[in-house]
């Protein structure tokens, strides 16, 4: 079945993408577990609100993405232009809002956790001896295993000093840098693509000439976003988790029924202005 079919084809579209949805609100849970397992390795807890937006900024940011695309998915297919300039869209442009607030909470999590992985200091000699079970390593990002003494003492180590009592090695260390670095790259990269196209929403449903030369200009700016988030997702795929290559792709899946969307409103949109309605 070709893509153009498959576009035309609207119960099997349906289908799958509602069943894509349903797939990203069980990776809210599957990050969760996931946060809830390297906090307790961590011998780590929620004390604050900002503790809380770290250990479990995956979770917050995916459950309130989730959320931003159902709204898009009622503004841009489910609902009608109408009900969008009534209450209901005032209601709905609240909760993006506030969804947005917590997305970039979550960011500034994302920041947090690479700044802490950043922070790092030779572990001094005769250190391992004294190191109990209560200390953890880290083996990759969000990852840590127990302390073994045996492993311990062979190789260079490093002591994560904005971590309490956990140790890497350089070459593990480096790798989750690099995952946390990519995590604030693709936060900011959908930030951005939401920004956008809240702002074509806003233009199709004021019916502005001037400002439908606006979104032309924007939507350019997509082009790159979508290529840095689909590159995210490809080194995901070959060093990151599964999870996190499986939920990029969900994602980009899930923001190309958007832009569908998006695509027919504008088209839709067009005729009517061209037939003076």
């Amino acid at each position: 079945m070709t893509l153009d079919h498959f576009l035309k084809n609207q119960s099997v579209f349906q289908s799958v993408k509602y069943l894509v949805y349903a797939a990203l609100l069980i990776n809210v849970f599957l990050f969760m577990a996931e946060e809830m397992s390297s906090s307790a390795a961590l011998n780590t807890s929620v004390t604050s609100i900002g503790s809380f937006f770290q250990i479990f900024s995956a979770t917050i940011d995916t459950g309130a993405w989730l959320v931003l695309l159902i709204f898009f998915e009622l503004e841009t297919y489910v609902l009608s232009d109408h009900l969008l300039r009534s209450v209901v869209g005032w209601f709905i442009r609240g909760t993006k809002f506030l969804c947005l607030a917590a997305i970039t909470v979550a960011w500034w999590g994302y920041i947090a956790e690479l700044s802490g992985l950043m922070a790092s200091q030779p572990m001094s000699a005769g250190l391992c001896e004294t190191l109990d079970a209560s200390w953890s390593v880290l083996i990759n990002l969000d990852q840590f295993e127990p302390f073994s003494a045996s492993a311990c003492g062979a190789g260079e180590w490093l002591v994560l000093t904005d971590y309490e009592r956990v140790i890497a090695t350089p070459a593990f260390l480096q790798s989750a840098v690099w995952l946390a670095a990519l995590d604030v790259i693709n936060a900011s990269a959908w930030i951005l693509v939401v920004i956008v196209l809240d702002i074509e929403v806003r233009v199709l449903l004021s019916r502005q000439h001037t400002l439908s030369l606006l979104s032309e200009s924007v939507r350019g700016v997509k082009i790159p976003l979508y290529l840095i988030l689909f590159l995210a997702a490809v080194y995901w795929g070959f060093e990151g988790s599964f999870l996190d290559f499986w939920d990029a792709i969900l994602w980009l899946f899930a923001f190309f029924v958007i832009e569908g969307n998006m695509s027919t409103w504008r088209d839709e949109t067009g005729q009517s202005q061209a037939a003076g309605t």
